[in-house]
């Protein structure tokens, strides 16, 4: 499981749902990483960053959309 990029122009035509699902599995994304970064290490340590980024997106859009 890798945390992709999001584009906030894809995710603001998405439902309620679907934003609350993909919040859901990239938490869950990240509280992977952190425990694998406390335990071993990671090779990767942006995709904390990222994951963190594309929660806000999510949100961003969720409330966006809950404004129209």
């Amino acid at each position: 499981m890798a945390i992709e990029t999001l584009k906030y122009e894809e995710v603001k035509g998405w439902d309620a749902k679907q934003i609350d699902s993909k919040v859901e599995e990239i938490r869950t994304e990240l509280f992977n990483i952190r425990m694998q970064k406390v335990a071993s290490g990671i090779d990767k340590p942006h995709l904390l960053k990222i994951g963190k980024k594309n929660i806000a997106k999510l949100l961003t859009a969720k409330s966006a959309s809950r404004g129209k």
